[in-house]
């Protein structure tokens, strides 16, 4: 993984919640590299961005609508990790499950709620 990559992995949600997921963090990683799932018996959707982080979240980050509980991976660089973990705090109620630091990525895990 390159230091200007991110990939998210929602599960235990529908294809909208991870279609939330995905819209909050447009506005600071850009569009993902592929399309999310639209099928609903799909139980894990992974997003990948391959654009640096834009800066600190404006003030107006979107708000996320979830239906129901979904467990958040983020993985990247320490500076996406922290962007993105910023980004999702401003948009939805989270829960931090922790995480883990590597030379040059990071893993952080979250419980997002509606």
């Amino acid at each position: 993984m390159s230091g200007t990559e991110l990939t998210v992995t929602v599960s235990g949600g529908t294809a909208a919640d991870a279609r939330a997921v995905v819209r909050v963090l447009e506005p600071a990683f850009g569009m993902p590299e592929e399309e999310l799932p639209a099928d609903d018996e799909v139980t894990v959707h992974t997003a990948r961005f391959a654009h640096d982080p834009a800066g600190p979240p404006s003030e107006a980050v979107p708000a996320g609508h979830l239906s129901g509980a979904v467990t958040l991976t983020v993985q990247g660089s320490p500076v996406a990790v922290a962007q993105a973990r910023e980004t999702l705090t401003h948009a939805f109620t989270a829960q931090d499950q922790g995480s883990v630091s590597g030379d040059q990525e990071q893993e952080w895990q979250l419980l997002l709620e509606p």
